[in-house]
């Protein structure tokens, strides 16, 4: 891209009806102050209350197209990866989107036989290895809140103040791991937080397991035997083995509800395979993210040859964050604003230097080839 000027594409997300995300206005000010064409898809933010006119007050440098034409640009900017729309990017190109490299080994092999390049937003992290594009505490906070609304309607018990404590066991103390502990603690909303102190009697007791315990069957089936909600926020080494097996699911009590904060995808063909952590669980999406025993997804978003005979009600959503779009997106607006400066300053992805300032060594880490996976 070196000798000319690089140009913006900014999509829309086609994806289910509930996704309503997109990137807003004050980023594409972050794009064109630094004199960058950009083109918008129109109808873009459309879900969330803004038009195209919202878009082309910015800058005389934004245009609202058709939605080929932000594909056709130097640089394409979309939320969720839009597989089924690699063909409209040119050879040379930049994807930059969440592409989770890590466990989509055919989405990286799409992209390099396509001769694109790649910047995938879940993998770029500080010097440490913290990621610098991430709503954690969006993604605890709107399951849990998920997870306590349907306990709502599986334990009868629920608002009675003479109930022992709801017993939610949180699996992984990461980030999004931490938050899920401090989110349970509060019913997973502020409001039913207070209703329920006002109603008297015991709260929430959480228990927070790393490693250490996951992979001891005695005593994760004495945890699951109390719990009312587990959440499952966990990290693995190994992602062809679940945590816990379907079977063991049978411990825990017929209202228990499991809420899946990791939502991976059973990839079983891939070397090595993934499969997800609790074993047997369905794939939720923002459209229908509870799911009872009979839903649909336990046979549709579940390989056949994956147990999943013992059923309790889940709550699992791709993108959780996405319940809530515009402060989501407003978050990821303001962390990307220096991201994508460094980029542009940079001239694209082929200036980025592994030895430069710090936002463009994070960027080049989070490249197709400069990721190690």
């Amino acid at each position: 891209m070196e000798g000319h000027t690089l140009t913006f594409g900014l999509p829309r997300m086609h994806e289910e009806a509930g996704e309503r995300r997109d990137f807003l206005p004050d980023l594409v000010r972050t794009v064109t102050d630094l004199g960058v064409r950009t083109f918008v898809e129109s109808g873009i933010g459309s879900g969330m209350g803004y038009s195209d006119l919202d878009y082309l007050a910015v800058s005389p440098l934004v245009e609202a197209v058709d939605e080929g034409a932000p594909y056709a640009q130097d640089v394409v900017l979309v939320l969720r990866s839009p597989d089924e729309r690699f063909g409209l990017l040119r050879r040379g190109a930049t994807l930059i989107s969440m592409l989770h490299f890590p466990t989509r080994p055919e989405r990286v092999h799409l992209l390099r036989s396509l001769g694109l390049e790649a910047v995938s937003l879940d993998s770029i992290e500080d010097d440490r290895g913290q990621r610098l594009v991430e709503d954690a505490a969006a993604v605890a906070w709107n399951g849990v809140e998920a997870a306590f609304d349907a306990l709502e309607d599986t334990y009868p018990r629920f608002w009675d103040p003479d109930r022992p404590p709801i017993h939610v066991v949180v699996m992984g103390c990461g980030n999004v791991g931490r938050h899920a502990v401090e989110a349970a603690t509060k019913y997973g909303s502020l409001d039913r937080q207070r209703l329920l102190f006002e109603k008297g009697g015991d709260g929430v007791e959480v228990t927070a397991i790393g490693r250490n315990l996951t992979g001891r069957e005695g005593r994760m089936r004495q945890l699951l035997a109390r719990a009312d909600i587990v959440v499952d926020a966990s990290a693995r080494d190994d992602t062809s083995r679940p945590l816990i097996p379907n079977g063991w699911l049978a411990e825990l009590p017929d209202h228990a509800v499991i809420c899946d904060l990791v939502v991976d995808p059973y990839l079983l063909r891939d070397d090595p395979a993934t499969v997800r952590s609790i074993e047997g669980i369905p794939r939720g999406n923002l459209d229908r993210y509870v799911l009872g025993s009979d839903d649909p997804a336990w046979e549709t978003t579940i390989p056949p040859e994956i147990p999943h005979d013992v059923r309790r009600v889940v709550v699992s959503c791709y993108s959780w964050p996405g319940v809530y779009p515009k402060p989501c997106m407003e978050l990821y607006g303001t962390q990307l604003d220096p991201l994508l400066r460094a980029l542009i300053r940079a001239g694209g992805v082929a200036g980025l230097r592994p030895d430069g300032e710090f936002h463009e060594r994070a960027l080049y880490r989070a490249t197709l080839w400069g990721w190690h996976g």
